[in-house]
């Protein structure tokens, strides 16, 4: 019965990162269709001012929700958990009042701040106006996160997923027709329309699945004061996060030009969504599940870890094929004008092995409720990529920058593993262990082959490697899953219903 149920549950874990795994990578596609467009339309000036833009707003969005988005899921998941159909309505209640509040907040302060994000972004210029515009955009979000935060912790899988997909269908149809006629002067308009594009997709998934009841009292003002409480650590990880992120690209944009930030943003999203194809069932899964725990403890452990082993035997085959192909990759998703961002791309794609293993273990915190220390965790991790970024950037330019993200995310992996197995107990898995050591000396050697191989023997050798990551991954998700009786038994039932 304990193999069926480790059975069980890494099917599970594979079901569902399979699932959003699949509806990340037709966004990612999606994404890349409009990203090769916006590329050709606006250049890397384009795209620089784009990214100054949503690095802002994620910033003040950050700086004003709350955290919401992250705690209202946690306790919506324990009532949704033990049965408790009173408590989900009266939380639901109470995240949509909040979220209503934040976005007004947000807007007011992104509005009335607009003279000071036009100075501290940009340092040429006068985009106060712009900024003043973007400031409904960060209502949206707010919305838009409260929403999703109850389809989440409501287990609202497949409307996630469909949302997920409109999202990025609305980016691609609405903007891309404004670039094509207006080019740069369109992203400001383009970005709102797009926001609440989304936003109106979500209500109208969450409103059917939990229709808006008006009824607003002092009562749910203040119930919604713990779910608060725990949200103002999420804030200001948040904001540490989000601002080390502006801050980095104000610093680009000022040191080198938007040209190089442009470049820096395409790499940047290119490891990252790339990642997204694995990572995006971590919040709407897999951390309800961890919430849902009620003691620290083998369990605990036990859940962790296989989500861990999952992600890592997905990843790595993954990242092999982003590191050898990257050379292919970007001029063919852009241009041939953001191939110098080659290098950088190529050494950061290292650092989603290291993203496999610790960010099942950065939602420890999260799910317990212990915002103190998430918080903590994020500052240091935000404080340590910023200096990290500057020092390499002054020293080796955008290549500098790749080494600034694998050498946070190693600092990072550390931190966790060790705080986390001092105040949780976590102990990694003999099976994570191996599947590390298995696939890290891969990623290396693809890695090396960049410096050391050209031509026909860099196609070979890379081949080679991809082959053998996948293999390995292949033969340890069997393993663990019975994957090819799994499929079989799929294609016979289907066999037979035709």
């Amino acid at each position: 019965m304990e193999d069926k149920d480790k059975q069980d549950s890494y099917a599970h874990i594979l079901k569902y990162t399979g699932i959003f795994g699949g509806v990340q990578g037709i966004n990612i596609l999606v994404a890349l269709i409009r990203n090769k467009l916006v590329a050709m339309l606006l250049g890397p000036t384009g795209m620089g001012l784009l990214s100054l833009f949503n690095s802002t707003i994620r910033f003040i969005s950050d700086s004003t929700n709350l955290g919401l988005g992250m705690s209202a899921v946690k306790d919506i998941s324990e009532a949704y958990s033990q049965g408790n159909g009173y408590a989900v309505k009266r939380s639901i209640r109470v995240i949509r009042l909040w979220s209503l509040i934040t976005a007004i907040a947000g807007m007011l302060l992104c509005a009335l701040a607009s003279p000071l994000l036009s100075r501290y972004t940009f340092g040429w210029g006068n985009h106060a106006l712009h900024f003043l515009l973007l400031s409904p955009i960060v209502a949206m979000v707010a919305v838009t996160g409260g929403e999703l935060a109850i389809l989440k912790g409501t287990q609202h899988l497949s409307a996630l997923a469909r949302i997920s997909i409109y999202h990025v269908l609305a980016a691609l149809v609405l903007s891309i027709p404004l670039f094509f006629i207006w080019r740069i002067s369109a992203i400001v308009p383009s970005l709102i329309i797009v926001a609440f594009a989304q936003m109106v997709i979500t209500i109208a998934y969450s409103y059917h699945c939990y229709p808006l009841q008006l009824k607003v009292n002092a009562s749910i003002l203040r119930k919604g004061t713990g779910m608060v409480r725990l949200g103002i650590a999420f804030l200001f990880a948040g904001l540490f996060s989000s601002g080390a992120d502006f801050f980095i690209r104000s610093y680009i944009n000022h040191t080198g030009s938007p040209d190089i930030l442009g470049l820096f943003n395409a790499g940047y999203m290119i490891v990252f969504t790339f990642a997204g194809m694995v990572f995006s069932a971590m919040e709407t899964d897999y951390f309800p599940r961890l919430s849902a725990i009620g003691q620290i403890g083998s369990r605990l452990n036990e859940i962790v870890n296989k989500q861990i082993e999952v992600s890592l035997l997905i990843v790595s085959p993954l990242t092999a094929v982003l590191i050898i192909s990257l050379p292919m990759i970007i001029p063919l998703l852009y241009s041939s004008a953001f191939s110098p961002v080659v290098t950088m791309t190529q050494i950061a794609a290292l650092a989603l092995y290291l993203r496999s293993v610790k960010l099942p273990i950065a939602y420890l915190p999260l799910s317990r409720g212990d915002s103190t220390i998430y918080l903590l965790m994020e500052s240091i991790y935000s404080v340590a990529f910023v200096a990290l970024s500057i020092s390499c950037y002054q020293s080796a330019g955008l290549f500098g920058m790749g080494i600034a993200i694998l050498a946070t995310a190693l600092f990072d992996f550390f931190m966790l593993i060790l705080y986390m197995g001092h105040h949780y107990g976590y102990r990694m898995s003999h099976g994570v262990i191996c599947i590390f050591l298995q696939q890290i000396p891969i990623g290396i050697t693809a890695y090396a082959l960049t410096w050391t191989a050209r031509g026909t023997f860099y196609w070979i050798g890379g081949a080679l490697m991809i082959l053998l990551s996948t293999v390995l991954s292949i033969r340890e998700l069997h393993q663990r899953t019975h994957l090819w009786k799994a499929l079989l038994n799929k294609f016979k039932k289907k066999s037979q219903e035709h």
